[in-house]
């Protein structure tokens, strides 16, 4: 097998490009190499112009999210050898701007996920109220997964729907809105509601499910958009309860 393997990475100077291009690197390749491993090899040893993100390496802080031969990817944890010797193909995440090379605009989705404001909202004075916050394990059992989340944003380049519609709120940030919602630590429920239920929200979703396919941490965001739908109408046929049964 060879000892070296083609990765091919887009380019884009917005100072000097009118679009983005390609360009192709000859990288050493090792068994237990990750494609992070090759983008830094290329940053340190063949052409230190190349843009992108990166920090944690271990799969935690998300910022190494990446289109890997069409597939979004946290680079530090595709391996080389599940493609080699094959070409890799590095592109920025899908459905979004880019910014140089591959590096994209995340504003937006900070903007979303700050709008479902994705911590406890808790109004009693002091800490938490100030005295005992008893969370038990069934009850965090159904938030458990969600709290995984990373903001990687793998979910958004996968999602067909943010593709077409950039108003859509998203799975991850959807998925973090359940998360807090289910704390029993938190009253923010009617307040995330206006960005959750709204036109640009969980009724935007058409469970086409890749978000959840993609996600590196195993959170289900297709499971939290479709339960948020239900509660949701749930709430509406509520009050006329009496009469429908």
């Amino acid at each position: 097998m060879p000892n070296t393997i083609k990765v091919t990475t887009t380019r884009y100077d917005p100072a000097q490009d009118a679009k983005p291009r390609r360009q192709t690197y000859e990288v050493p390749y090792q068994d237990d190499m990750v494609v992070l491993d090759a983008l830094n090899h290329i940053k340190t040893n063949l052409d230190g112009s190349l843009s992108y993100r990166w920090s944690c390496r271990m799969g935690i802080c998300g910022s190494c999210g990446m289109m890997v031969n069409g597939e979004p990817k946290l680079t530090c944890a595709a391996f080389l050898r599940d493609y080699h010797p094959r070409e890799v193909v590095v592109e920025p995440m899908a459905n979004f701007a880019i910014i140089r090379d591959l590096v994209v605009d995340i504003d937006p989705f900070l903007e979303k996920l700050q709008s479902v404001k994705p911590w406890i909202v808790n109004e009693v004075p002091g800490p938490l109220g100030g005295g005992e916050n008893l969370v038990f394990t069934e009850q965090t059992d159904q938030f458990r997964q969600y709290s995984q989340c990373i903001n990687c944003m793998l979910c958004y380049a996968a999602c067909p729907v943010f593709g077409h519609t950039p108003e859509f709120l998203g799975p991850a940030a959807i998925a973090l809105a359940r998360r807090y919602d289910l704390d029993p630590r938190d009253n923010g429920n009617e307040e995330r509601k206006a960005a959750v239920r709204s036109s640009e929200g969980i009724w935007e979703c058409s469970f086409v499910g890749e978000c959840s396919a993609v996600c590196p941490k195993g959170v289900d965001p297709a499971k939290a958009i479709q339960q948020s739908k239900f509660d949701s109408t749930l709430g509406v046929l509520m009050p006329f309860g009496k009469r429908l049964w």
